[in-house]
């Protein structure tokens, strides 16, 4: 089933958009200009490049992300966000400001991170 058709409300279908694993990290290292798959593969420390992939495609069919092939020998390919992409970057303010102020405390951060791993 498609994520458009799980969700009725926009907020729901914007939640499911962006809940995705991965998801937001991928949008915060594209902001500032177009990056390629295995830069952006390393700024995204963690993720395989199958996953990589997957939330790339997912991204560039939800109208988020702009994928480029440019005709150079090796061929090589970009994503950069579209003008709907870089219309997240309030929210990611929004989560690094909630974040300064709510779990600012190492404890507190080593606890979510540990809870994100057990759920992974």
């Amino acid at each position: 089933m498609e994520w458009k058709d799980r969700c009725t409300t926009t907020f729901c279908r914007g939640v499911a958009l962006i809940q995705e694993k991965w998801t937001l990290q991928i949008i915060s290292h594209l902001l500032d200009e177009p990056v390629g798959f295995n830069e952006l593969a390393r700024k995204t420390q963690g993720v395989s490049a199958t996953t990589l992939s997957q939330r790339l495609a997912f991204l560039e069919d939800a109208g988020l992300v702009k994928k480029t092939i440019h005709s150079t020998m090796p061929p090589r390919t970009s994503y950069e966000l579209t003008e709907s992409g870089r219309g997240l970057m309030p929210v990611l303010i929004a989560i690094q400001d909630w974040s300064s102020k709510f779990l600012a405390d190492d404890s507190r951060c080593d606890k979510v991170r540990k809870h994100l791993e057990e759920a992974s």
